[in-house]
């Protein structure tokens, strides 16, 4: 028994904002965001959008892939660190918008960058159980509206989208093959949103300090999400027993170009094996990897049998490695 990805699906906002956008909002230009980060022009969602709506949007699309209707569903997980409340989760506005009062389980994952990938793991080991035969996993992000446009340094990397597959079991060989999970949570520091939770609740102190917006220290993460995700996608490969060589694609969390970069040098992966995105789209969190998943899948890039390596690292700190043979 198999869990396979039947269909990929993802959204994306209407509205570009553009390094010349950001330019005329703070102290930057397009050539000091491009060869710092690869990054040319992101996606924010309108006025009226939340994640949900992204979430859902990225969910039809993977289930009209994958030849399936929501009723068909076992089971909903939605990956973000930007829901549209506290509570409920936005795996259960997804459910609202999609399942039309059927009963089944949904639930959010809070695993930043890496949440796509912890939601693999967790939907693989969920599956094998016997209790779900489909999931729709979605990795959806509202990027944009925790992003301080005050701060040049992490303003220029964040956008919005969602991107969503459709995961079953199935006889056939192949699917989610094996993945690897890790934290430390001694660097959370590093990355964070430090108010308006239980320890810094909303108040005007807190907004007049910024502290409702992302923070991040972008030369400490650099070296660590590195050093992370070559070791965590050896591990990864180790245990089903392939090579760097022997790897179809790799796709990397788009954190940052120069990021991507030096992870595929450092474990040796070639220009054609990587596909990337980041440019049209900036980092997109949890929704990074399904969206350039989708992408990949949609433009007939992978035939059954394909060995795929993702490669996530995020806020907690959390990275994660799945193996995936295309089915």
């Amino acid at each position: 028994m198999s869990v396979v990805i039947r269909g990929t699906g993802s959204y994306l906002p209407e509205t570009r904002l553009t390094n010349e956008d950001l330019a005329r909002i703070v102290e930057t230009s397009d050539d000091w965001i491009v060869a710092r980060t690869g990054i040319r022009e992101r996606r924010m969602l309108a006025s009226d959008e939340a994640t949900s709506d992204m979430a859902t949007r990225a969910g039809e699309a993977a289930l009209a892939a994958a030849g399936i209707d929501a009723a068909d569903l076992d089971l909903i997980m939605v990956a973000c660190v930007t829901p549209d409340m506290l509570t409920p989760s936005t795996a259960n506005l997804v459910h609202k918008n999609l399942c039309r009062g059927r009963a089944i389980p949904s639930f959010d994952m809070n695993a930043a960058c890496s949440g796509f990938v912890y939601g693999l793991a967790v939907a693989k080991g969920m599956m094998e159980s016997g209790d779900y035969r489909r999931t729709l996993l979605v990795g959806a992000e509202a990027m944009t509206r925790i992003t301080d446009y005050e701060d040049r340094e992490t303003c220029v990397l964040f956008g919005d989208a969602a991107g969503a597959v459709v995961l079953e079991r199935s006889d056939v060989a192949g699917g989610i093959l094996a993945t690897t999970l890790c934290s430390d949570g001694q660097h959370s520091d590093l990355i964070q949103v430090p108010g308006c939770g239980s320890r810094r609740p909303a108040s005007p102190e807190v907004l007049a300090e910024r502290q409702q917006y992302l923070q991040m220290n972008g030369r400490a993460v650099f070296k660590l999400a590195v050093q992370s995700m070559e070791q965590i996608a050896l591990d990864t490969l180790k245990k089903v027993g392939w090579t760097v060589d022997s790897l179809n694609a790799v796709l990397c969390h788009q954190a940052n170009g120069r990021i991507v970069q030096a992870t595929a040098e450092r474990l040796g992966v070639s220009a054609e094996k990587l596909p990337m995105n980041i440019d049209r789209v900036g980092n997109t969190s949890s929704a990074s990897i399904p969206v350039l998943l989708d992408e990949c899948n949609r433009h007939g890039r992978f035939r059954a049998g394909d060995r795929l390596l993702l490669i996530s690292f995020g806020a907690g700190l959390t990275w994660g490695a799945a193996a995936v043979e295309w089915a």
